[in-house]
Order: C-alpha cells, then sequence, then structure tokens
C-alpha cells in the first residue's frame, strides 16, 4: 500500500506528517462544542468523538500492539466502541448506535488520543520499513477522518433548526458564472491506477492498461445554477429521467432538491459549514447522489464520465500553466475544447458512472489491513477527484473513492462527458 522507504529523510517525513495529521484532526474538532460532538443524526454519520477515538484505536491496534512489546491497552472496552468494520479485530458496537456512547466523556477520549500519542512519540522517529507503511496507511486512515468529520458535522448541525455555523466563515467573493465548455480527448490505450506515487490504497493497483475511446469533458463541473434549471425544468418530477431504484428513493424519500437547499420566500438558500446562506449560483452542486447526477446527465444530453477518464483528464492537467500536456489532449474539430479544465480537484467529489469493483488482477491484502477497500467492491459507485473537506495532501488522480448509489451527505457533485 505504500512504497518501501529507504533513506532517513523519508522515515523523517514520514513522522513529521504523522505529528502534523494528529495535530490537524484536533483543530477540526475544537470549534465543536462536547455537544455537537456526541450527535449522530443518521446511521451513516458517525459523532465527532467516535472518530477522534476511532482513529486512535487505530494507532493502537495496527501500531502499538504489534510493534511495541509490553504496550498496555489503554481500557478494555475500547476495541469494542471504537473498531468500525475490522471481523479480524473482533465484535462491535452497532454502527448506528454510536450516538448513545455518552460514555466515556470526550475529556477521556481526548486522554486516550494523548496517551497513544505519547506512546508512539519515540517510536514514529525511527521506523523500518514495515512500521513506515503502517504509519504511511494510518495517516491517510486519519485523513479520510478529518473529512468524515466535517462532512458528518455539516449533516448533523443542519437538523438544528437555528441553522448554526460548524465553523467561523471566512470572507470570499462568488466568482461569476462561466459557461459550460468542452475538452476533448484523443481516445487509445492508457495506463491507470497507482504509479510511482509514494503511497496509494489497495483498490488503486495494478496499474493496468484500458482502451479509452474519444470523448470530451466538461471544463467545470455542474453548477447550482445549472441544477436550479433541472429544477424547475420538472427534474425531480419526471420519472423518465431516472433509473429506476434512483426513482424509487427519490419518492420514498421526497427529494426535490439537493440535500441543504432551502427555499426561503421564493429564493433558493443552502445549508453550510457557516450556516445558512444565499445559494451562490457559481459555485458546484454538492450534496447529490449518484441517482441524482444520473438523472441530471439524461435530462442534459450528456452523460456521467468513466472514472478512467477522469483519471485521464487530472493526470493530464498542468496546475502552473493552467491548462492540460498531455498527448492524449486535442483540439475538437468544431472549436469546442476549452483552454484548460477549471476546477480539477477540491471543489466537489465528482459521480462517475464507473461501478466500484477491483482492477484486474486485484487480490486484498492479507489479515485486518486487508479488509479496508476490498470487501466494499459491491453495489457502489465510484467518486474522483476531492472536496473543499479532503484534506489537500490526500488528493491523487489514481484515488478511487465509493459511496452507495443513494448518498447524499458528502460534498459529491457531477461534471458531465460525452462521445464524439
Amino acid at each position: 500500500m505504500a512504497e518501501i522507504l529507504t533513506t532517513d529523510d523519508d522515515r523523517s517525513e514520514v513522522a513529521a506528517r504523522w505529528r502534523r495529521t494528529r495535530r490537524d484532526t484536533e483543530r477540526l474538532a475544537a470549534p465543536l462544542s462536547v455537544e455537537d460532538q456526541l450527535v449522530q443524526s443518521m446511521p451513516d454519520v458517525s459523532p465527532t468523538k467516535w472518530h477522534l477515538a476511532h482513529t486512535t484505536w487505530f494507532w493502537e491496534t495496527f501500531f502499538l500492539k504489534p510493534f511495541a512489546p509490553g504496550h498496555q491497552a489503554a481500557s478494555d472496552a475500547y476495541g469494542y466502541l471504537f473498531n468500525s468494520y475490522y471481523e479480524h479485530e473482533g465484535p462491535r458496537h452497532p454502527r448506528s448506535e454510536r450516538g448513545m456512547l455518552s460514555r466515556p466523556p470526550l475529556a477521556d477520549v481526548m486522554a486516550y488520543r494523548a496517551r497513544i500519542d505519547a506512546a508512539m512519540e519515540p517510536l514514529v522517529d525511527r521506523l523500518d520499513d514495515q512500521q513506515a507503511r503502517i504509519v504511511e496507511l494510518g495517516i491517510a486512515h486519519e485523513e479520510q477522518h478529518q473529512e468524515l468529520i466535517v462532512t458528518d458535522i455539516k449533516h448533523v448541525l443542519s437538523k438544528n433548526p437555528t441553522s448554526p455555523a460548524a465553523y467561523p466563515a471566512e470572507p470570499f467573493e462568488a466568482a461569476p458564472e462561466q459557461p459550460m465548455t468542452w475538452t476533448a480527448f484523443e481516445g487509445g490505450v492508457f495506463e491507470f491506477g497507482a504509479g510511482d506515487e509514494s503511497f496509494f490504497f489497495d483498490n488503486e493497483r495494478p496499474r493496468h492498461r484500458q482502451v479509452v475511446e474519444p470523448f470530451l469533458l466538461g471544463d467545470r463541473p455542474v453548477s447550482n445554477a445549472d441544477w436550479i434549471a433541472f429544477v424547475s425544468d420538472g427534474g425531480y418530477d419526471t420519472a423518465t429521467l431516472w433509473l429506476a431504484d434512483g426513482w424509487a428513493a427519490a419518492c420514498q424519500r421526497g427529494w426535490d432538491s439537493p440535500l441543504h437547499w432551502r427555499r426561503i420566500e421564493g429564493v433558493w438558500h443552502e445549508y453550510t459549514l457557516h450556516g445558512q446562506e444565499k445559494l451562490d449560483l457559481s459555485a458546484p452542486v454538492s450534496h447529490v447522489s449518484y441517482y441524482e447526477a444520473a438523472a441530471y446527465a439524461e435530462w442534459s444530453g450528456e452523460r456521467l464520465p468513466d472514472e478512467r477518464e477522469l483519471e485521464l483528464a487530472a493526470r493530464s492537467f498542468d496546475p502552473e500553466v493552467g491548462r492540460f500536456a498531455s498527448p492524449g489532449l486535442s483540439r475538437h474539430p468544431r472549436g469546442l475544447a476549452a483552454p484548460g479544465l477549471r476546477q480539477v480537484y477540491g471543489d466537489v467529489w465528482e459521480w462517475t458512472r464507473s461501478a466500484y469493483g477491483p482492477y484486474p488482477g486485484y487480490r486484498s491484502p492479507p489479515g485486518a489491513i486487508g479488509e479496508y477497500n476490498g470487501k466494499f467492491m459491491s453495489g457502489q459507485m465510484v467518486l474522483k477527484g476531492g472536496s473543499c473537506a479532503t484534506p489537500r495532501g490526500h488528493m491523487r488522480p489514481s484515488y478511487r473513492n465509493f459511496f452507495p448509489p443513494d448518498a447524499r451527505w458528502q460534498f459529491s457533485g457531477v461534471r458531465l462527458a460525452k462521445d464524439i
């Protein structure tokens, strides 16, 4: 899951990133009250307090127990309370009931973090290759939970009728709305999956070749203004636009707009991490399910991209010059190509039409670590890119996020593609 580290500088950098990661998690939790950190607003959401404890349990279980002889478990109960889905590690508290864990109190969870960090401190500065790979995995794991802390607390606080802010707002100017333009990619045989990255999850390998037909890709995600047109045109009321399971979900759950949208006196607003705000029309639409994304693509006359198309586009983008630099890029004969792809990463996760499954030749790693990705390769769809809640260093072209097609609480959006 990580390349072998061979130099002292490499290991020193891993130790520094471990310390920074642990601090960053606590910074995300710091503005939240004790009461905020206990609430579980739906089964997919976990309380902040549980994230703080689970990420610490991960280090104790997968690093200290095997590599620190004589380590005494902080509590016999923590393995049951804070295991997520690792069958190899024994029984665990039901996911849907994590909000009932008023004990241990938050103060005890923070003391647990401090105790495990103190036990790891002298070890992370003298890692061997095997230990360094586990630390790399643990850092990536905790970064995933940092993102979940943000998305989960947004869902939690959205249920409060006073629309409280999770974090203070930072001043910004809304960008002007820009028309959708298209960039053309030539077809061919390309390699996909993790290559020379210093870290990758097992589901990003093996690297393999795949034929890609020529395609066009929208140079920005679908915006809130675009989505309003879909809503106004009866997009949520037209069964023929929807997949059968999606239409059933939309009807059963009363979907008529993205999650967190609210219509107030005829004006669309959105609940954000900074409280309720008037909808930013130029911002990428967010908190839509795969079903909604597929319906929008059908309504628009286009389609969702394949995950390999988005990976190819991301690998081709040169952020230094703001345009593609890949030989796989061509100008469309009708002049539809844009000078470069705007908003490649960091706004919303982008749904693809690709079902989440193994790459050719994939095998799950042995033991509990092998439960990290492989056992979820059923009934889920791939998302690519990254969102405003994703740690910056966590995003890469080969990254494969995945969620069930009805999931809406993540910062998930849409980018369109079409065949040439």
